[in-house]
Formats: C-alpha cells, sequence, structure tokens
C-alpha cells in the first residue's frame, strides 16, 4: 500500500513495487486526482484520506493481507503561508500525523507477515525552511518518528525505515524547477548536478522493503544525488 501513491515519489514508488512483483494498492486524496494518474497494471487506486481515522481503519481492516507501507502522502504550503497557524497544523497533520496515523492502522496486519514499512522523509529533516516551518518541522518529525517505531516495532517482526529524497523533479517542486536562479543554485549545491526523478527514489524504497534489507531498521536514507555531503 502506497499512500499518495497516484503522483510524484508516492507514484515512483508504486511502479518500483509493482514491477517487483507486488500487487500495489496507491492512495489520493480525492477521485478526481485519482482519475489524473496513469495507469499500470500492477496497481490499483482507491481514494483515502490520511486525516480521517474512521476511512483509515477501514481501509485497512478491509485487506486480507499487507506485507508493505509507504507512507508519501504529503502537503507542503507555500509564500510563507504555513506561518499561520491554521496552515502549520494542516501540514502537521497530514505529513506527520497522517503517517503515523497509517503506521498505527497497519501495525498488526503488518507484523502477522513480517511487513515493513517506509516512510518519506525529506532534506528538510536535516535542514530548516525559512519559508515552510510546517513542512520542515513535519519531515523532521517522519524522521525521528521512524526511528521511534523502528524500536518499538522490531519485537514484532516489524522494520520501519525511511527515504529522505532531495531535489526531486515533481509536480510539488515546480515551481523550483522552473526557477532559473533557484534551480541553479539548487544543481550548484548537488554533486550529481541534476534534479532526481521518482524513478531514482522507488527502487531504494522497493530495496527497504524487500529482504535484502532485512537486517536494517530505523534508518533514514538520502537519496539526494550527494546534496547531504556539501
Amino acid at each position: 500500500m502506497v499512500t499518495g501513491g497516484a503522483r510524484g515519489i508516492g507514484r515512483g514508488a508504486a511502479i518500483a513495487l509493482a514491477d517487483a512483483g507486488y500487487e500495489v494498492l496507491a492512495t489520493g486524496l480525492t477521485a478526481a486526482e485519482l482519475a489524473t494518474a496513469e495507469p499500470h497494471p500492477g496497481v490499483r487506486f482507491a481514494a483515502l484520506d490520511v486525516t480521517d481515522d474512521a476511512a483509515v481503519r477501514a481501509m485497512i481492516g478491509g485487506l486480507s493481507r499487507l506485507d508493505a507501507l509507504v507512507n508519501a502522502a504529503g502537503i507542503i504550503q507555500r509564500g510563507g503561508k504555513e506561518f499561520e497557524v491554521d496552515a502549520f497544523r494542516l501540514t502537521l497533520e497530514v505529513n506527520l500525523v497522517g503517517t503515523m496515523r497509517m503506521c498505527v492502522a497497519a501495525r498488526d496486519i503488518l507484523a502477522a507477515h513480517g511487513g515493513a514499512i517506509v516512510n518519506v522523509a525529506s532534506m528538510l529533516s536535516f535542514f530548516g525552511a525559512p519559508l515552510a516551518p510546517g513542512y520542515a518541522a513535519s519531515k523532521g518529525g517522519v524522521a525521528q518518528l521512524t526511528k521511534s517505531l523502528a524500536a518499538a516495532w522490531a519485537g514484532d517482526g516489524v522494520r520501519v525505515n525511511a527515504v529522505a529524497p532531495g531535489w526531486i523533479a515533481t509536480d510539488l517542486t515546480r515551481a523550483l524547477q522552473d526557477d532559473d536562479a533557484r534551480s541553479a543554485a539548487i544543481l550548484a549545491r548537488t554533486p550529481m548536478k541534476r534534479w532526481g526523478t521518482p524513478e531514482d527514489i522507488g527502487p531504494v524504497v522497493q530495496f527497504l522493503l524487500s529482504d535484502a534489507a532485512r537486517f536494517i531498521t530505523g534508518a533514514i536514507l538520502p537519496v539526494d544525488g550527494g546534496y547531504l555531503t556539501v
């Protein structure tokens, strides 16, 4: 199951998992969003609001088995809007509380078959964001939540890790990609000198969920073209 799996990094994860042989359920916030998602033979779609307790419990409760959960649903509110308390709260509710809600709801069904979780953190799990304090706070929280759940649930056989994408070319970063000066600054800081793509992230998610990563839990794995090294 991949939340936020209709587009961007979530879609990259959903496709990588489907190509690896998983039967993938990808969620998006609304039916309208899902209608724009490019179909894939190994991916089915369903609408889910990760801030809705009852909806999350109902969806997880309707599954007969779950081997992997990827929490990629997220929002950012630009232009300094997250300095408004209500906007700040909403960003945390989706990105951080929504991730926790999904993890807690899925714990038992994942434990039944030795399943694993991958959360989507961010470069802003490590850095501050002058114009997006809610996003940075939420992604810092996702990193610490990942470590906490990994420690709590290791005895149940549930591994919990996270990827921390660098600057990835998605709709979420479109404004930055289209701003020549800001894009140039990002590329200058990135040793590999390019924007990442969802296809760069998906295989890493698949690895962390696979048996090849069976002794890895609580890791926050940067997938950033070297951005954190500079």
